[in-house]
């Protein structure tokens, strides 16, 4: 019998797994292959701006995402430095295998039971969750599950004309659970992501490339005090596609599976394939790739850019057109993957399915695309898991203090329509929503959610007091906090108005229809996305003030 049972082990399951434990929780992490853990599938990278601010908020609860970046990394730039503090992005290039090691070291640190196999169902009693079922016919009984499948749920790989199921190339899909999904009315949409084909380095002609050298300041992602012996830094290399790639990818576009028919699912808008980019920005000359090196000893290279499910001998093709790359030898051939997500307006900001209690969703499954925002999804199901356990008040971010609150508000009122991608134009506070300020924002919140390590509260407890010292006006962030004070006191009066919205709560039993002067239109965008309180519910997408007024006047009556 367990607390909490997470299935899959990607960076949404570890650090659901990680936080539920840190809360007290007796945790069960399964997956088909523990070896796995945090494996970074596609680009062995972490953060960027808006993601790195999300790998910042993380680490500040004690997530595992920051740490094993900065125990990993071999190559650090600080994207927008020549911006403003509010859109800097840390950014980090990682060695897979010590990623892989530093997550694996840190599940090691919490008692987290590890455990091998498929989950095929959820166990469900009376209409709540009561365990998982395993593809051997073992039972795991818990009053919490927290699924987090990624991108392997019903999945396909698509490579030119063929195609098969899988998750991940060499992986199978989860197929069994998809169907139950399905049966209880969650699983019914697909999306599409894909990755582009691995280079052996060795065959590439650097000479001819711009270098791309790693920042000389050595910053970290992790607040934690914690030491840690750097590794080696990496330089990366920049090319372009050029004309004759660009022939090559028109010339065989009736054999990319993206046009054929054969991928239904949406891909990501801000990440486009390669043969996307031919015919959506056809009057461009060329495309910038990130040549990004995979390991201190791994002459893979990640060719940033030019992700692609064209079959393997045109890939070879439009390769060996790019400069710097005549000679180049593919290693691994890119693929797309298209699998089944669930509309995220079927949860809470707790990440729970609203009418299935003690099921939570993170990562993909709920529609994002990307490592940080997976992570982030993680840490709010594992730390919501246990609340549930316990039979606490959930754990709730808003979009003033973090983006976390800003992904978790977007998904669950907004649903998707494409993979979303944390960014940050998607957070109307960004000023005060920096990557240097996350533990000033988010500190005394983690404080209060029981989920520290002795060093990290520690660590925090400091930070409050050096703030309230002299001295922090000369430090960077004293610097940005003075330079952005103006404007976000002016935020903060909007804010005023913001919480005297949200303090209107809307039964959770609030039937929308039956409003009077709510039109039919407005109480199905209503019911779709099911609403917390009149501030969420001013931000659906078409409800209008007088929706917002008759809903105002419905509540008011109902609680005198």
């Amino acid at each position: 019998m367990f607390d909490v049972i997470v299935i899959g082990a990607g960076h949404a399951g570890c650090e659901a797994a990680a936080a539920a434990a840190r809360r007290g929780s007796k945790v069960a992490l399964l997956s088909f292959d523990p070896s796995n853990a945090g494996q970074m599938s596609c680009n062995p990278s972490i953060g960027g701006v808006g993601k790195g601010h999300l790998v910042r908020e993380l680490d500040v609860f004690d997530g595992l995402m920051a740490r094993a970046a900065d125990r990993a990394s071999i190559h650090r730039r600080m994207l927008n430095r020549s911006k403003g503090p509010a859109v800097w992005g840390p950014r980090i290039q990682a060695d897979r295998k010590l990623y892989r090691r530093a997550i694996e070291d840190l599940l090691a640190e919490l008692p987290i039971a590890r455990l091998t196999g498929e989950a095929i169902a959820l166990l469900i009693d009376y209409d709540r969750i009561a365990g998982v079922e395993l593809a051997d016919g073992t039972r795991l009984h818990a009053p919490a599950v927290v699924v987090a499948t990624g991108t392997f749920l019903d999945a396909r790989i698509f490579m030119g004309e063929e195609s098969r199921p899988a998750g991940r190339e060499g992986e199978q899909a989860s197929v069994p659970l998809a169907a139950q999904l399905r049966d209880v009315g969650l699983a019914e949409r697909r999306l599409k992501t894909g990755t582009p084909p691995r280079l052996d380095g060795r065959t590439i002609d650097w000479a001819r490339l711009g270098e791309q050298p790693s920042d000389s300041e050595p910053w970290r992602f992790s607040a934690h005090p914690e030491s840690w012996k750097p590794v080696p830094q990496l330089r990366c290399a920049i090319t372009r596609t050029n004309d004759a790639t660009h022939a090559i990818l028109r010339e065989a576009e009736d054999r990319s599976p993206l046009y054929s028919g054969a991928i239904e699912g949406r891909g990501p808008r801000y990440c486009p394939s390669i043969e996307d980019k031919i015919r959506r920005f056809g009057d461009r000359d060329g495309h910038q790739i990130f040549l990004e090196p995979e390991g201190l000893d791994d002459p893979l290279v990640y060719p940033n850019g030019i992700s692609t499910s064209m079959p393997v001998e045109v890939q070879t093709r439009f390769i060996r057109s790019i400069v710097g790359l005549e000679r180049a030898d593919i290693v691994r051939p890119g693929y797309a993957v298209e699998y089944e997500h669930v509309d995220p307006r079927r949860l809470g900001t707790d990440l729970q399915v609203r009418d299935l209690p003690g099921l939570f969703l993170a990562g993909q499954i709920n529609g994002t695309t990307g490592y940080e925002e997976a992570a982030a999804q993680g840490l709010v199901a594992g730390l919501n898991a246990a609340a549930f356990v316990r039979e606490e008040a959930p754990v709730t971010f808003t979009r003033q203090s973090s983006y976390i609150g800003v992904m978790i508000d977007d998904l669950t009122l907004q649903g998707v329509t494409e993979p979303y991608r944390m960014m940050t134009a998607r957070a109307e506070y960004r000023l005060l929503l920096r990557a240097d300020n996350a533990v000033s924002r988010l500190g005394a919140m983690a404080l209060d959610t029981d989920c520290l390590s002795n060093a990290r509260r520690s660590a925090i407890v400091r930070h409050f007091e050096a703030r309230a010292t002299s001295e922090f006006a000369a430090t960077e962030q004293g610097q940005a906090d003075a330079l952005y004070a103006p404007y976000v006191a002016r935020q903060q009066k909007e804010w005023a108005d913001v919480d005297r919205s949200r303090a209107t709560r809307l039964p959770a039993s609030l039937a929308f229809a039956s409003i009077p002067g709510l039109s039919a239109e407005m109480a199905e965008r209503l019911e779709l996305a099911r609403p917390e309180n009149l501030d969420q519910a001013s931000r659906i997408p078409g409800i209008t003030p007088a929706a917002l007024t008759a809903l105002y006047v419905a509540v008011s009556r109902t609680a005198a």
